[in-house]
């Protein structure tokens, strides 16, 4: 490994995020935003022009030219984004598949531009650990990327990192979902408590790849969202942890935020767009639900107040 490399890319490591800590981020500093990407996945454009979304993936020199683009205007933006997400298909290789290690090997590089002063948080989707996770693919994921859960700490606002896969098929690999069912319970726990010198968390968020649910909570089952059983599962016990996510609004303490659901302060908001259109010189302004050019490379803003 180059030197330097595990600072960028391996910063989570026994559950909880090197420079984002609890002691280090506990106060709440005021408003602050932060910039959610979601599946650069590598390989997936010509794929998926061919018809072989499930395969295929021999070439991504197009998907690494966006991620440059995304990196280069993350890097312009004025304050400084406290950190950047991506939530998940880093790459489109399946684990133990050709063209996965040089798919991770040139994302990597693509995100090594990234300013020093932003992290970057990973999370893992079903292309980094395969639709049904093993011991193994866990464990070169998080070779790669590092943990595959954790938390960290921002200006006062606890972040959950979950692995959604382990919720939608832990068949392979059912030792792994308790450990990360018991870690939750435990997180979410501190979530809800308080005392004079620790403070509930001023939000919690939480990054998954797969969400809850698309429209609302009690839609079918999709290849897109979680199963009712396990989405209510989760629902219950965030109401447990003292209050509720309400998905697309800034008024709840707990917000959930995955490859589809987003939360908005308009006028910072607005503002970086301003910024990411010019940088772009896109013939549509993005809004927000911006994707350039396709669905495969969405760069989401969210504020917290």
């Amino acid at each position: 490994m180059a030197e330097g490399e595990e600072d960028i890319f391996l910063r989570a490591k026994s559950r909880t995020f090197s420079g984002l800590t609890e002691d280090e981020e506990r106060q709440w500093t005021g408003p602050f935003y932060f910039i959610q990407a979601a599946d650069p996945q590598l390989g997936l454009m010509k794929a998926w022009r061919e018809g072989d979304s499930e395969g295929g993936g021999d070439e991504w020199a197009e998907e690494v030219e966006l991620t440059k683009q995304a990196v280069e205007a993350v890097n312009q933006l004025r304050p400084r984004p406290r950190f950047m997400v991506l939530c998940g298909d880093l790459v489109h290789a399946m684990p133990d598949t050709p063209y996965r290690e040089a798919q991770e090997r040139d994302l990597k590089a693509a995100l090594k531009g990234t300013d020093p002063s932003i992290p970057l948080v990973f999370v893992s989707g079903n292309h980094d650990l395969g639709n049904a996770p093993t011991p193994s693919t866990v464990e070169q994921y998080c070779r790669a990327w590092g943990d595959d859960y954790f938390s960290f700490w921002v200006g006062g606002v606890l972040c959950l990192v979950l692995n959604s896969q382990l919720f939608y098929d832990s068949s392979a690999c059912p030792e792994l979902k308790e450990a990360q069912e018991i870690w939750l319970e435990a997180q979410l726990s501190k979530a809800s408590s308080s005392s004079p010198t620790e403070p509930k968390p001023k939000h919690l968020l939480v990054f998954q790849h797969i969400p809850l649910y698309i429209k609302n909570p009690d839609e079918e089952d999709d290849y897109f969202n979680l199963q009712r059983e396990v989405r209510q599962n989760l629902m219950d016990r965030f109401k447990r942890a003292d209050t509720w996510p309400r998905h697309g609004t800034v008024d709840s303490r707990i917000l959930t935020l995955d490859t589809w659901i987003l939360t908005w302060t308009e006028l910072l908001a607005n503002r970086i767009l301003d910024h990411l259109n010019a940088t772009f010189s896109s013939s549509t302004p993005l809004d927000t639900t911006w994707t350039y050019p396709t669905t495969t490379h969405a760069l989401y803003i969210v504020t917290t107040l």
